[in-house]
C-alpha cells in the first residue's frame, strides 16, 4: 500500500523536513532543560535519547532499578495462551473484531462437542 507517486513524494518531503527541523528541535529542547532544571529525565527519555553521564552512573542505575520495580506491578496480567483472554475475559487491545469473533466461534464449537456428548449420555441414562 502507499506506492503511488504522490505518497512517495510526500514521504520524501516529510523526511527532508525532519532533517531540516532537527537542529531547531534539539536547541529548543536544550533551552527548555536549561530554564527548568526540575524536569525529570524520565519525561525527557520519551522525547530524546538520553546518554548516561560518566560522573554519576550509580544514580542513574538506582533510577533504572526503581523503574523496573514499577513495571512489575503493571505486567501482572494473566492471559490464556490458547484463547488469548485475560483473567477478566478481555482480549488484547491489538486484536481486531474479526479475530475475536473467529476465536469465540472456535471456543463455542469446542463447547458444543462436549455438550453433545453429555446430552447423549444423559439420554442414554434416562431410558
Amino acid at each position: 500500500m502507499a506506492k503511488s507517486l504522490r505518497s512517495k513524494w510526500k514521504r520524501k518531503m516529510r523526511a527532508e523536513k525532519r532533517k531540516k527541523n532537527a537542529p531547531k528541535e534539539l536547541d529548543r529542547l536544550k533551552n527548555i532543560l536549561r530554564v527548568d532544571g526540575d524536569v525529570l529525565m524520565k519525561d525527557v527519555q520519551d522525547i530524546a535519547t538520553v546518554v548516561v553521564p560518566k560522573h554519576c552512573p550509580e544514580k542513574m542505575q538506582r533510577e533504572m532499578n526503581d523503574e523496573k520495580d514499577d513495571m512489575k506491578m503493571e505486567t501482572d496480567i494473566k492471559r490464556n495462551k490458547k484463547s488469548l483472554l485475560d483473567q477478566h475475559g478481555q482480549y488484547p487491545v491489538w486484536m481486531n473484531q474479526r479475530q475475536r469473533k473467529k476465536l469465540k466461534a472456535k471456543r463455542e464449537k469446542g463447547k458444543g462437542k462436549n455438550r453433545g456428548k453429555a446430552v447423549k449420555a444423559a439420554k442414554g441414562l434416562a431410558w
